[in-house]
C-alpha cells in the first residue's frame, strides 16, 4: 500500500498594500497612526500588510486618489510582489474605485469596505447581520458595475426587465428593493427587542462603550461572571450582550456594544443605531479607555463625537481608564512633561474624566474600586426611582407597627 499523501488546505493570507495621504489638516505623525490602525483592521480581516505607501498632498486626486506617479509606484510594486489586495485609507468615490482598479489589476478595498467585511465576519445574530447586509448594499449600490450580472438570477429575468433596460439599472433596482425589505426586517427585529427591553423590569441600566479593542468584553466577562467573547483584535464584539449584574444586595443590567472608531462609514452607524439602542436608554454609561495606547485622548474624542452623533452625549458617565499594567509614562499634551501613573490621575485629563477609576481587566487591579463606584451610582438612581424598596433598605420590613 502507497504512502497516503497530505495536502495543506490552509487557506493562504492574502497580501496587502497600504495607501493614505498626508493632507495640509494632518501631519506626517497622525497619517502613520491612522495607517497602523489600517494595518491592524487587515490583519483582523486576516489579510498581511507587506508595505505601505503616503503621499503628501493638499487634497486626495479626484480621479486616482494619489497622484499619476505614486499610482503607477504602487502599480509597479504590487505587479513585481504579486500583491493581492490594495486598501485605501480613505473611502474612495466609485470613479476612484474604477480608475485605481484599472491602473492597479487587483483588488481594490477602501476603509470603509474593510470595516463592512470585518463586521459581516463577525456578525452572528439575525440583528447584526441583518444591518451589516442593509450597510454593505448601501455602500456598494452607487459603485456598481456591469460586472454584476450574478443579481438576476436572484430574482428571474422574465417580466422583470423594461423596455430598454441595462443591467446596470435592473441590478440598481434589484439591490434597492432588497434594502427596503431589509429595512423592513430590521422595524420588525426592532420591536421585538424593543418588547424584551421592557420586559426585563425596571432595573437599573449600564453600557459599556468605548473605542474598539479597550477591553469592553473582558471587564462585561469581569463583573457579569459570563463568558462573552474577547479577543485581542480590533471589533472582536458585534453583537450586543446584555447581562444581569448584582453587586453587594443591588441587581442591575450590564450590555457591552461594538466598539467605535474613527471614519467609521456614516451608512454602518445609521444601520447600527438600533443595536446601539442600549447606550441610548442606558441610565449609566462606562466609558472604556486604553491608558496604554499613545493616543486615548483622540480615541476619548472619536467616542464623544459618536455618543452625540447617537443622542447619548448627556449621560452620565464613569470613566474606566484600563490596562494600566501597561501604561507607559507619556509627555502630557499641554505641558510636555513626561506623566507617571498617578500624576495622570491628579492632571487635567484625569480630572476632566472624573469620576473615574484607574484598572487592569485581565490582571484584576483595582476592581473593587470600580464595584464601589458602580454600586453607590446604581443605588442612588434605583433609590430615586423605588424610594421603599427592601433591597435597599431591608429594615423596614422589621419596623411595621404592632397591631395592638
Amino acid at each position: 500500500m502507497g504512502k497516503q499523501k497530505f495536502f495543506d488546505t490552509a487557506i493562504k493570507p492574502e497580501r496587502v498594500v497600504l495607501v493614505g495621504i498626508i493632507t495640509i489638516n494632518e501631519t506626517e505623525a497622525k497619517e502613520r497612526e491612522y495607517l497602523e490602525e489600517l494595518e491592524l483592521l487587515v490583519n483582523t480581516a486576516g489579510g498581511i500588510t507587506e508595505k505601505t505607501f503616503i503621499q503628501k498632498m493638499q487634497r486626495p486626486d479626484r480621479a486616482t486618489f494619489v497622484g499619476t506617479g505614486k499610482l503607477e509606484e504602487i502599480a509597479a510594486y504590487v505587479k513585481s510582489e504579486e500583491i493581492d489586495i490594495v486598501v485605501f485609507d480613505d473611502e474612495l468615490t466609485p470613479s476612484q474605485l474604477r480608475n485605481i482598479g484599472r491602473e492597479l489589476q487587483v483588488k481594490i478595498l477602501d476603509r470603509s469596505n474593510l470595516i463592512l467585511d470585518i463586521f459581516a465576519s463577525r456578525a452572528q445574530t439575525a440583528q447584526a447581520k441583518t444591518q451589516v447586509e442593509l450597510a454593505q448594499l448601501q455602500y456598494l449600490l452607487p459603485r456598481l458595475t456591469r460586472m454584476w450580472t450574478h443579481l438576476e438570477r436572484q430574482k428571474g429575468g422574465i417580466g422583470m426587465r423594461g423596455p430598454g433596460e441595462s443591467q446596470i439599472e435592473t441590478d440598481r433596482r434589484i439591490i434597492q428593493d432588497k434594502i427596503i425589505l431589509l429595512k423592513e426586517r430590521l422595524k420588525i427585529i426592532d420591536r421585538q427587542n424593543e418588547t424584551q427591553r421592557r420586559n426585563r423590569g425596571q432595573l437599573v441600566r449600564v453600557a459599556l462603550v468605548g473605542y474598539t479593542n479597550v477591553g469592553k468584553s473582558t471587564i462585561m466577562n469581569m463583573l457579569s461572571k459570563s463568558d462573552v467573547f474577547a479577543e485581542n483584535k480590533l471589533f472582536a464584539t458585534l453583537d450586543t450582550t446584555v447581562r444581569k449584574v448584582v453587586v453587594e444586595n443591588l441587581p442591575f443590567l450590564l450590555s457591552d456594544t461594538v466598539g467605535f472608531i474613527r471614519k467609521l462609514p456614516h451608512h454602518l452607524v445609521e444601520c447600527f443605531k438600533s443595536t446601539l439602542d442600549e447606550v441610548r436608554e442606558a441610565d449609566i454609561l462606562i466609558h472604556v479607555v486604553d491608558i496604554s495606547h499613545p493616543t486615548f485622548e483622540d480615541q476619548i474624542r472619536t467616542v464623544n463625537e459618536t455618543l452625540k452623533e447617537l443622542g447619548a452625549i448627556d449621560k452620565e458617565v464613569i470613566t474606566v481608564f484600563n490596562k494600566i499594567d501597561a501604561y507607559k509614562p507619556e509627555a502630557d499634551s499641554e505641558t510636555g512633561e513626561t506623566l507617571t501613573l498617578n500624576e495622570f490621575k491628579n492632571s487635567w485629563m484625569g480630572k476632566h474624566n472624573s469620576p473615574a477609576v484607574f484598572i487592569s481587566a485581565a490582571k484584576k487591579e483595582n476592581v473593587d474600586e470600580l464595584r464601589e463606584l458602580l454600586y453607590s451610582k446604581t443605588k442612588a438612581i434605583h433609590q430615586e426611582r423605588y424610594p421603599y424598596d427592601a433591597l435597599l433598605y431591608p429594615d423596614l420590613e422589621n419596623n411595621t407597627e404592632n397591631p395592638d
